[in-house]
């Protein structure tokens, strides 16, 4: 588990100097001179600065600013990529231009030798690939920023692809999220506007995140799960896994040999049904979302595969997501409102499935909602654009203060993803006529007598819960008052900025008061005539003026460049 180790900004800082700088370089590269100044990391590292130009290049002026800050996550390597497209997943932090931007992140690097591949095999297995695999091929298939991709065979013939980590990665990780927790210190600092979404609690959910990605034995456990959701469905093929030769590093999974959704017309070659692989694949999403809560969060055409008779199978399960039946229940709320045209019903969906950040006001939410739908929902779905229709619902949320919750983002996502699939395959899809068997379903189930009696059960259960743990509670409130060791405790947010502010201030005051003691010092010495003595000046008293003259202006320089007198 990739950690951030617990130490002081500076100490982060200077321990990583030279990746440090280079991260800086390619923020200045990319025009992001602002926020490299309005974070103040010039007061760390001034001498990286000094070799920096700060002009951006014109070609990088052309694009927009996502766009420069997608190519500039792409140059800083996989932990910053990873970010970007763990961000994309997030409208709550960012916003929609940033997100369809971010979508884009690729990372498309250089693959690591053979030899590095046997290394790694040693290390987590203690053998050398060929004495685990009949076949092994050196030359990768593919090669990405955590791992690559490498084809062989089994003893008993079978054959299988084994994803290999690239070497020392995990360090390479765990020194870009040191930097980052501190340019995260700095945000909450210097930026007001990004305070409210606390930057370190989001590198730190990162960290997380990203440890949970880099151990492959998490891939086998999600492949597993999916597996056994779909163990009777004939429709879908889950790629067989093998734990036994997989490892945190390793991952061994069954090769498949099908043609990708994408290459539309091999598949149209070959005799497969288009329309009916167009409404299985949005069928078994809705599936996974709707009955299972757990999805597969980035269904796109390189990642299903199409075998034979039409059976669909899904590649790539470490973006995996989660919905509570609360939150399904809350997202088909949403969708039968929509399909009633109840407008104030569509408001209160819309609200349940997004969190506040502001003032909301209901009324003009409720005419903003109504024209959207308008525009979209009436029209045939073959003129509908997921992607458009997407981007213009997370502006409208936001500009009413709302943010829809990651999770359902991701759900939402995934549905546009595969409907894109679906559209390419079969142009008169409609998703939502696939839909509504799950949504009445979960409807349905909702109002079963076993499921009102569970949650009255739960209901009661708690009521007895607290009811039982209220004399307890009181009984030590008033055990405390009585020893006198109750105590209010306060939690100062946003007092890092005042802080540094009064330690700049009392440094500022400490130099002043040593140069004033200089300058009375040095007046003494040429007073008392103290030998020896330059042109009848003595030396030690002239020195003295000369060292509080440079110590004045040290100090003049440093409020100036600082933009306070």
């Amino acid at each position: 588990m990739i950690s951030i180790r617990k130490m002081g900004a500076i100490g982060r800082t200077y321990r990583h100097l030279n990746r440090y700088q280079r991260i800086i370089r390619i923020l200045f590269k990319y025009g992001f001179d602002d926020l490299v100044i309005g974070l103040r990391i010039d007061q760390y590292l001034e001498t990286g600065l000094k070799m920096i130009n700060r002009k951006p290049r014109e070609e990088i002026e052309k694009h927009s600013r996502p766009e420069r800050f997608r190519m500039a996550l792409e140059e800083l390597g996989p932990t910053f990529i990873k970010l970007g497209q763990v961000l994309s997943t997030r409208p709550d932090l960012i916003s929609p231009k940033y997100i369809f931007e971010f979508a884009k992140l690729q990372d498309n690097v250089p693959p690591f030798s053979f030899a590095e591949v046997e290394e790694i095999f040693f290390a987590e297995t203690g053998k050398k690939p060929n004495e685990l695999f009949q076949e092994f091929t050196e030359k990768p298939m593919a090669a990405a920023s955590i791992g690559q991709v490498h084809r062989g065979r089994l003893h008993d013939g079978k054959a299988v692809v084994i994803k290999v980590q690239r070497p020392n990665i995990e360090n390479i990780i765990a020194v870009d999220l040191e930097i980052l927790a501190h340019l995260a210190s700095l945000m909450e600092q210097y930026l007001e506007e990004v305070q409210g979404h606390r930057p370190s609690a989001v590198v730190e959910e990162f960290a997380r995140s990203l440890s949970l990605e880099i151990d492959y034995m998490v891939e086998v456990a999600n492949i597993q799960r999916f597996a056994r959701q779909f163990k009777d469905n004939k429709t879908i093929y889950v790629p067989l896994v093998y734990a036994e030769l997989s490892t945190e590093r390793i991952l061994t999974m069954e090769y498949i040999d099908g043609v990708k959704t994408s290459n539309v017309d091999v598949l149209r070659s070959r005799g497969f049904d288009l329309q009916l692989i167009a409404e299985r694949g949005a069928d078994l999403v809705m599936e996974q979302i709707f009955v299972h809560g757990f999805f597969h969060g980035d269904p796109h055409p390189g990642n299903i595969f199409i075998l034979a008779d039409n059976v669909t199978c899904f590649l790539d399960f470490g973006m995996m997501g989660r919905l509570s039946r609360k939150d399904r229940e809350d997202f088909t709320d949403l969708m039968l409102s929509i399909v009633m045209k109840n407008d104030r019903k569509i408001t209160d969906g819309v609200l349940s499935i997004t969190t506040q950040f502001g003032k909301i006001d209901h009324d003009a939410l409720s005419r903003d909602l109504g024209d959207f739908l308008d525009r979209y929902m009436y029209l045939p779905l073959k003129n509908l654009q997921a992607g458009k229709i997407l981007q213009e619902l997370l502006e409208l949320v936001q500009r009413h203060h709302l943010s829809i919750k990651p999770n359902l983002y991701l759900m939402i996502k995934a549905l546009s993803t595969i409907e894109g699939v679906g559209l390419a395959l079969h142009p008169d899809l409609e998703l939502f006529n696939l839909a509504e068997p799950y949504i009445k379903k979960v409807k349905t189930e909702r109002m079963q007598l076993s499921r009102l009696a569970e949650e009255m059960s739960e209901t009661g259960g708690h009521y007895l819960r607290f009811i039982q743990e209220v004399p307890d509670e009181f009984r030590a409130i008033l055990k405390q008052l009585r020893d006198g060791r109750m105590k209010l405790e306060f939690e100062h947010l946003g007092v890092g900025k005042l802080a540094t502010t009064l330690d700049r201030v009392s440094n500022r005051i400490s130099f002043a008061i040593v140069l004033a003691a200089q300058i009375i010092g040095s007046s003494l010495i040429i007073l008392s005539d103290i030998p020896p003595k330059w042109n009848g000046i003595p030396i030690i008293g002239l020195a003295g003026f000369l060292l509080a003259g440079v110590m004045g202006f040290w100090l003049l320089v440093s409020i100036i460049r600082h933009g306070r007198m």
